[in-house]
């Protein structure tokens, strides 16, 4: 067990260290435009590409898309009390609390944990992420309101495109399905290496009140995971791959966003590296948990 876990946990891990060498010893990462690369071409086209090449039918997907938008309601439902409690803003805080790594980390541990098929239900609760993210998600950082950013935003486009193929079972041009593919095989890499750089580059500075928001944010990922995937009636590979995708740390974007929009982000930082350092051991205890049920 301990061998399984850890094949599966070392190619994220080894990338990722790839990444905060490359930056702290080597000519550095842009990640700015690297997540541009990565969330307006290559995450889109792994998505149609994943989605559609998948053995999966629509209902499968369906049933994904809604554990995932139940999971990002329930972070809310339990994070905001919380941090109101402690008198934190929810505008800073509560999208650190709701949008963990589904794509930089989440991607390459579901592939590795589950094959093929846990990769395209993890890229259904990425595109769901994602979508709300940079929607709803936004407009908790600017406090505008835009739903006209979904129609704006690739990777809904994606899924959607996939997810009426599926339907419809439209024959996409093998051509067509190979260059999206080959596209999107750069998106995975790039993520850890940008999760990499992100961590070289950013700093903690407040420990405990950081620290706190870092083991809320696993302790209720993990939680809310188990609880839904068991109220859900989710097995094998669904049931996995939901908790493993709810349970993981803040996503790195989130201290664009807070840059972005001048909401803490020397805080929302350190929480992202906490997180992302306090996963190296949950992770481990929730895969032997999960490949041993």
């Amino acid at each position: 067990m301990i061998a399984q876990i850890a094949a599966i946990l070392a190619p994220t891990a080894a990338a990722t260290l790839v990444g905060w060498l490359w930056s702290r010893h080597g000519p550095g990462i842009d990640r700015r435009r690297t997540t541009d690369l990565i969330m307006l071409l290559g995450a889109p086209c792994l998505v149609f590409h994943g989605l559609v090449s998948a053995e999966l039918d629509a209902a499968a997907m369906g049933e994904m898309a809604a554990a995932s938008a139940a999971a990002l309601l329930a972070f809310a439902l339990v994070a905001a009390p919380i941090l109101r409690l402690a008198h934190l803003e929810l505008p800073t805080f509560l999208a650190p609390m709701v949008f963990g790594n589904a794509g930089n980390m989440g991607l390459p541990v579901c592939l590795f944990a589950f094959g093929p098929e846990g990769l395209a239900l993890a890229l259904v609760f990425f595109a769901v992420t994602s979508v709300v993210h940079f929607s709803l998600g936004i407009a908790l950082w600017s406090g505008r309101i835009s739903l006209a950013a979904i129609a704006r935003t690739p990777l809904a486009l994606a899924a959607l495109l996939a997810v009426g193929v599926k339907l419809t079972d439209f024959p996409v041009p093998g051509w067509l399905l190979d260059t999206a593919g080959l596209l999107g095989g750069c998106a995975v890499p790039l993520m850890l290496l940008s999760l990499g750089a992100a961590i070289a580059e950013l700093r903690v500075e407040r420990l405990g009140r950081q620290a706190a928001l870092a083991a809320l944010r696993l302790g209720m990922g993990a939680g809310v995971g188990l609880g839904l995937s068991r109220l859900l009636g989710l097995e094998g590979v669904a049931r996995g791959v939901l908790v493993l995708q709810a349970a993981m740390p803040v996503a790195v974007v989130n201290h664009l966003m807070a840059e972005r929009y001048g909401r803490s982000p020397d805080d929302v930082a350190g929480v992202i590296v906490l997180s992302t350092l306090g996963s190296l051991l949950t992770f481990p205890l929730l895969l032997a948990h999960l490949l041993g049920s």
